[in-house]
């Protein structure tokens, strides 16, 4: 459940307990919040009922597109870097706002990439191992068995 979510879920059980009669203080401990807030909320609940307590959406300007561009953005960068002609198969910002351009026509920021990324997509920043590719784990594994307590042993 998320932070709106949960807000207006307490809301609303505060508007249950306005039922009841109980006093501020007795909800407020009740709903797991300040007695002013409750205060605040029986306030608004007089005055235009249970809707005025509902949530609204978050003030601000509107996204730059809707959920399906944001989707076709999503299925573009699934498909990986080197689908859409990059030598390496990692991300950059720099890149994904290049695809971002050619699926949304939209050009982007860095800043606004990594929020298109980390808010709306929910990926996170992951950056690769740095590993030999001939590395061996059963050959290491053996080695600290069998090789290290032999050469300490001297």
């Amino acid at each position: 459940m998320s932070r709106p979510q949960l807000a207006e879920a307490r809301r609303v059980r505060a508007v249950e307990l306005f039922g009841r009669g109980l006093s501020n203080s007795d909800i407020a401990q009740m709903v797991g919040v300040h007695a002013e807030s409750v205060r605040h909320w029986r306030r608004a609940w007089d005055n235009g009922g249970a809707q005025a307590l509902r949530r609204r959406p978050a003030p601000g300007r509107r996204p730059k597109w809707d959920e399906a561009q944001v989707e076709q953005v999503r299925v573009a960068l699934e498909q990986g870097a080197q689908a859409h002609g990059f030598e390496a198969d990692l991300w950059t910002l720099e890149w994904v706002g290049l695809v971002v351009e050619q699926v949304t026509a939209v050009t982007l920021s860095r800043a606004t990439v990594w929020r298109l990324l980390t808010g709306r997509l929910g990926w996170s920043l992951q950056r690769p191992e740095r590993r030999a590719v001939e590395r061996d784990e059963t050959e290491i594994a053996r080695w600290i068995a069998y090789e290290w307590p032999r050469i300490k042993g001297r």
